[in-house]
């Protein structure tokens, strides 16, 4: 199965449903099933902004599921509905940068148990059924 390594705390954001879009440089063709790794990188300041929610931030694990249901092009007005609808989330969004940025659309997001393993860049293959 895909998996997605992802920094703390957007990883766990996304498990527990609070973020619907991974950001990314670079786009994907790929739709599909895949699994959200909380890498072991750490935004201390982002962490610092959901100390509220009372979150932990599992790092080097594989904690949800979810599926690619599309990749789009973060433009003004996309970053401006994002930034309305959460500005603590979405706060990145509040001023686009010049370089061309791509919003992973996850949906059927799923927490699962937690299955430590070393991450890696881009997507990445993992062999979810033999790892339960």
């Amino acid at each position: 199965m895909k998996v997605i390594t992802i920094k703390q705390p957007w990883a766990t954001l996304i498990a527990k449903g609070y973020k619907e879009y991974e950001f990314r440089t670079w786009k994907t063709k790929y739709r599909g099933d895949i699994l959200i790794h909380a890498g072991k990188r750490i935004d201390k300041k982002a962490i610092e902004r959901f100390k509220y929610l009372n979150l932990e931030y599992p790092i080097g694990k594989i904690i949800a599921k979810a599926i690619i249901t599309d990749c789009v092009v973060v433009d003004n007005d996309f970053a401006q509905k994002y930034y309305k609808k959460d500005p603590i989330v979405y706060k990145s969004l509040k001023t686009i940068d010049t370089r061309q940025r791509y919003g992973f659309k996850l949906e059927n997001i799923e927490e699962i148990n937690p299955i430590e393993v070393n991450g890696k860049l881009s997507l990445w293959d993992y062999d979810y059924k033999n790892s339960k």
